[in-house]
């Protein structure tokens, strides 16, 4: 199969995962005990004929088949519907203002993961040395082990608050705003030409990235020093050695083999954080989708929820396409 009838072939396999999903998530919601519209107004005291009125209004009144379908159908034409919550405010609209944040907020911890994982797993991966190993060992159960709160209010206790050198919460400060294109504070004020709003966005980004960039940095190790070790054992290696070619030229050639997974794995981290930087997001008041998430099931917000696991699924496979293609890319070798 040639890479464009794979791309075409994988780009319609997103249809059905999202549909999966969309539906897995509308029965969850449906069959969960409670009402959403007590939920969202908070009080049990309202007349039996009011709370009708408003079911009948937000549409809950109807079969759940016709529910399903008709949520839908208005998806497929681009309405995500309005907030049970605040009605009149557009999902689309709070989604597009939030979404930038998370994806902001994973590219800058997927860099630091990949800075502080591949680094000790190659130096650890090339190095003989017991303490070495000792070392990558124990970071890398220090960071399987960490509850990514309490790592972040420990940065903020000793970077926001003894050493008052960075902001402990939120993306920008005070009185600083940010407009732009890509909804990104960092991308838009180097578009801007701010520098006084660049500093300020990078100052507030540090500490959750590296929050989050920390916990995921062990796996990155682990995978880079393991592929790391195996091909340098490796026989093509050793047949490399034997014809004399140059240690440098040999590390080139281990160092693609070894970044093959380490991309792969990138692409699937990076899907995932999307959707599961919301313990970050809270610890630092960082006004993402994971958030809005947790807020909206609280409320059992049925359009917006459903919204965000249907953008969520887009994003997961377009990611992993993406990923794809650059696996082939990176080893030409890879046909499908």
């Amino acid at each position: 199969m040639s890479l464009a009838r794979y791309i075409l072939y994988r780009s319609l396999l997103i249809i059905p995962t999202i549909l999966i999903l969309y539906t897995i998530v509308f029965i969850v919601l449906r069959i969960l005990p409670g009402d959403p519209v007590l939920a969202v107004l908070g009080t049990k005291n309202i007349p039996p004929e009011q709370l009708e009125s408003i079911r009948r209004s937000l549409g809950l009144d109807k079969p759940l088949y016709v529910q399903y379908f008709e949520y839908l159908y208005r998806f497929i034409r681009g309405d995500m519907g309005t907030s049970l919550i605040i009605q009149g405010r557009p999902i689309a609209l709070d989604i597009a203002e939030r979404l930038p944040a998370t994806i902001e907020l994973s590219i800058a911890s997927i860099l630091v993961a990949l800075l502080i994982g591949v680094s000790i797993g190659i130096v650890s991966g090339r190095s003989s040395s017991t303490l070495v190993s000792a070392f990558s060992r124990i970071f890398g159960s220090f960071t399987y082990a960490i509850f990514i709160p309490w790592f972040g209010m420990l940065l903020q206790i000793v970077f926001g608050i003894w050493l008052g050198v960075l902001p402990v919460d939120g993306r920008t400060s005070p009185g600083v705003i940010i407009r732009g294109p890509t909804g990104l504070y960092i991308i838009d004020s180097i578009i801007n030409r701010d520098p006084y709003a660049l500093v300020d966005s990078i100052r507030h980004i540090i500490l959750p990235s590296i929050t989050l960039g920390v916990v995921l940095s062990g796996p990155y190790m682990r995978l880079v020093r393991n592929n790391m070790r195996s091909m340098l054992n490796s026989k093509i290696v050793l047949a490399y050695r034997s014809r004399g070619i140059s240690e440098s030229r040999i590390s080139r050639h281990v160092f693609r083999h070894v970044m093959i997974p380490v991309v792969t794995y990138s692409g699937l981290q990076f899907a995932l954080l999307l959707g599961g930087a919301v313990l970050t997001e809270t610890t630092f008041n960082w006004p993402g989708i994971g958030t809005y998430l947790v807020d909206k099931v609280f409320y059992r917000d049925y359009p917006a929820i459903q919204a965000v696991v249907i953008v969520f699924a887009f994003f997961v496979g377009v990611i992993s396409l993406v990923v794809d293609i650059l696996y082939s890319l990176i080893d030409p070798r890879i046909r499908y």
